[in-house]
């Protein structure tokens, strides 16, 4: 039975991705009240008409990571909304290794959008959950934060800074009565890994989506989804460093 979820809103960072859409759609069910948020204020506000037309309260904002200036009015839109106020965070960028490679300048971007543009944000909304007593935080890492590969390493490096960010969040809500859930997608059927070559076992968005709300409800600290991706990761982190720097995973 699905659960009703009265003066609950969610923030959700990043909208226009198909895992965030999914995760949208999910908790606009449960009846919270959803904060669209991202770059693309077309697809934004028609997201929000198509919500809102379903019964729930909907609206579409900028956000860029890399402008701090778009954060506080989504704040203070959230704040003008009764009762908890959640989070969910779906913004990254992958731009090819070897464009980054060949481009250094390409990494600042990768940085702010995957790691501390979202940071800030949250260390923003922080005390506004502290001040509530309740709150989630649905923070999006990947396993390629577990361990730096050739093919992503700067992409690895800024979700693995950002999954270090949220462990500290979550020490620091838990006494607040807010909560953070770390997850970690594998492959995902996204925009962001179309024409990749390599993948397997690529999850659906809706997939990773229902297992984020499973986590909210449950509480988890940190999750992998699909949930194999942890045993997957763990023979990873597992190869001794004198093999692993001639392997090309």
């Amino acid at each position: 039975m699905t659960k009703t979820k009265q003066n609950q809103c969610w923030i959700i960072l990043g909208a226009t991705s198909s895992m965030a859409r999914a995760f949208a759609q999910a908790v606009a069910d449960q009846g919270a009240s959803v904060i669209l948020a991202g770059r693309d204020m077309d697809d934004l506000k028609r997201s929000a008409a198509d919500l809102s037309a379903r019964g729930v309260t909907a609206e579409a904002m900028k956000f860029d990571a890399r402008d701090i200036a778009t954060f506080q009015p989504i704040i203070d839109r959230a704040t003008r909304e009764d009762g908890v106020i959640n989070a969910a965070v779906f913004v990254g960028s992958m731009p090819p290794q070897d464009e980054i490679d060949a481009n250094p300048s390409l990494i600042d971007g990768v940085v702010k959008d995957s790691h501390t543009g979202p940071a800030a944000f949250l260390t923003m909304l922080a005390p506004i959950i502290e001040d509530r007593g309740a709150g989630t935080v649905v923070g999006v890492c990947s396993v390629a934060g577990d361990r730096g590969r050739i093919g992503n390493y700067v992409y690895g490096s800024a979700k693995a800074g950002f999954a270090t960010y949220l462990s500290g969040l979550r020490n620091r809500l838990t006494r607040a009565g807010g909560h953070v859930v770390t997850v970690k997608p594998g492959f995902v059927d996204t925009a962001m890994t179309w024409g990749i070559e390599g993948m397997f076992l690529v999850a659906s968005p809706q997939k990773v989506a229902a297992d984020c709300l499973n986590a909210v409800e449950k509480q988890r600290n940190v999750i992998y989804t699909p949930f194999f991706w942890r045993y997957i990761m763990l023979i990873i982190r597992s190869i001794p460093e004198f093999i692993f720097k001639k392997m090309s995973i």
